[in-house]
């Protein structure tokens, strides 16, 4: 295997960064923050039409790129470093992954080509409101009567569900854990903003009362689809990690070579040296883990699932330190609202307990081993 990326990745990486640095300054992510949809329409149409962002991993066949994982983890590490408000994560890693792995050509070819184009905006509720993205914990139910599906129950902590067009929805029927979409509008749901740490993005609970549904794939087949949906999201939230300690690194670094004390810069200091090779460390283990990770999904390898998992531990608590960090090496400047390293400290703490925290993926890897 070759975790170097080539020539046209890096050059993907380019475009993206270059896009993020004109649209998702820190002025721009300040002022999305405040508002109650989170994104730029605007910009959210550019992503589509310039850059092909919300197609690139979707087949060709229903109007993507037909690109890799890999190709998206070079987005998404771009995306993360940029704090980008926009709804790509919920709609990209979550609800196209979902209908790829929902075995339902109809439900692709229905709403993948919208996607694609920027005009659906989706997400996958699957985490209730116990916490915990497990599947063995589902109470939310799914019945039928007179040929249609109905859902009753609530999820929460739904990534960008108030701004949905589709959310798709992981319940319990007679014959077992299935997946299903219900439309944004529909009779008898209801959805309820969250306060959030981190402002840069949204979540919401979602609320269900003989909510009409229908069924995506098979009833009672979806666990596979589904748990292979959310090995992918550990893959893509832990690019987003690596991007955010990335730039934390980065602006720990210019912060330590320009800041004088006692007539030298701080970096010249053993503690800041420590605490500078000890971000490095945490960076680098976490792309490797992260690339290897990406290599899986990529080659939709056995061990994806075990990847996943020691990518998103190992990259939830490097993230946590190094944003830690680069409040500590900022010093007093770093713990005010107007310095941009709460920002990042925020959405450490918050992506680091989205799909199960750094303990529950351990957790996770040692039943993958039988130890």
């Amino acid at each position: 295997m070759n975790f170097a990326f080539n020539e046209d990745q890096e050059e993907l990486r380019r475009l993206v960064a270059k896009f993020l640095d004109d649209k998702s300054p820190e002025t721009e992510v300040r002022r999305l923050m405040e508002t109650d949809a989170g994104y730029d329409p605007a910009v959210w149409s550019q992503m589509a039409d310039q850059l092909g962002l919300q197609s690139l991993t979707i087949p060709e066949q229903f109007g993507g790129s037909g690109f890799s994982y890999v190709e998206l983890i070079v987005v998404l590490e771009e995306m993360g470093a940029a704090l980008l408000c926009a709804p790509y994560f919920s709609t990209v890693a979550l609800g196209v992954n979902a209908l790829l792995n929902s075995g339902d050509d109809e439900a692709k070819a229905r709403y993948l080509p919208g996607i694609a184009a920027g005009e659906i905006i989706a997400t996958l509720a699957v985490t209730e409101d116990g916490g915990r993205a497990d599947l063995d914990t589902i109470t939310t139910t799914a019945t039928q009567r007179d040929g249609c599906w109905f859902l009753d129950g609530a999820k929460s902590f739904v990534i960008d569900g108030a701004i949905a067009q589709i959310t798709l929805v992981a319940a319990m029927t007679k014959q077992g854990l299935s997946l299903f979409v219900v439309e944004k509008g529909a009779l008898g749901l209801d959805v309820e903003r969250l306060a959030t740490m981190d402002q840069t993005r949204k979540q919401a609970r979602v609320s269900f009362a003989s909510t009409p549904a229908e069924l995506i794939g098979e009833a009672g087949a979806a666990r596979a689809g589904l748990s292979k949906t959310l090995a992918l999201a550990a893959v893509a939230l832990s690019a987003e990690q690596v991007g955010g300690a990335q730039r934390c690194l980065a602006m720990a670094l210019g912060y330590a070579k320009a800041r004088t004390q006692f007539g030298r810069p701080i970096g010249s200091f053993q503690a800041i040296k420590h605490k500078c090779a000890d971000m490095l460390l945490d960076v680098e283990s976490s792309k490797s883990a992260l690339y290897y990770a990406a290599w899986t999904a990529a080659q939709d390898n056995e061990e994806l699932a075990q990847a996943a998992s020691l990518a998103k531990s190992y990259c939830s608590e490097a993230y946590s330190r190094t944003a830690a960090e680069n409040i500590q090496i900022h010093g007093g400047i770093g713990f005010t609202w107007e310095h941009p390293a709460h920002l990042y400290f925020k959405r450490a703490t918050s992506s680091a307990l989205l799909f199960g925290d750094a303990n529950h993926h351990r957790e996770l890897l040692a039943r993958q081993l039988d130890i």
